[in-house]
């Protein structure tokens, strides 16, 4: 049998999937079109549900983006990004050129990834930040919703990001890559 397979934590195979596997069983019904999970590496992630808390900065983080963002950029929340034929991620926000538009979303076109963890702040500061940096995505920040406190990667090299800064609500974020866009975590108030 030519299956590729990876291997769990305890030693035994299991079966990778590709991301025409994963279309696929949605279009068959094998798993639902409502669900929430990610490719990594051949191997199916469910996704943790989201809190009130992640809703309210992810719903402030939109309305911050769409009016602040310069007209030739774009930005989508919760967009399915493919990173290889193995390999997707759901990240709840990308900016990226209006002018390379959403259908060519790639690790080179995407100037900020942006995530917001509520129960799974582990996991996009480990797993899936070294995730972004394999993949080269040259940006990324990770807002825990329950410390207020954001955590910003850069300079993505041989899997790791080079530099690693956290800040708490009380500044003001320029992307690297965004001329003319900074974000003043000041004026957030969750309710």
């Amino acid at each position: 049998m030519n299956i590729r397979v990876t291997h769990a934590a305890e030693g035994l195979a299991r079966r990778a999937f590709t991301v025409s596997d994963v279309v696929r069983m949605v279009e068959a019904g094998v798993l639902g079109r409502d669900e929430r999970f990610e490719l990594i590496g051949g191997e199916i992630v469910p996704m943790s549900p989201k809190g009130i808390r992640h809703e309210r900065l992810k719903q402030w983080l939109n309305e911050q983006l769409i009016r602040g963002l310069p007209t030739h950029l774009q930005t989508i929340p919760e967009t399915t990004f493919y990173l290889s034929e193995d390999t997707f991620i759901e990240p709840d926000f990308v900016v990226y050129p209006a002018e390379s538009g959403l259908e060519k979303l790639s690790p080179e076109t995407c100037l900020l990834a942006i995530e917001v963890a509520d129960s799974s702040l582990s996991y996009d500061l480990g797993r899936k930040a070294r995730l972004y940096a394999e993949f080269v995505i040259g940006e990324l920040w990770v807002f825990d919703v329950n410390a207020m406190q954001v955590t910003v990667h850069r300079q993505p090299r041989d899997g790791e990001f080079g530099s690693v800064e956290r800040h708490r609500f009380d500044t003001t974020l320029a992307a690297k890559r965004i001329d003319g866009y900074a974000l003043d975590l000041e004026r957030y108030s969750p309710r």
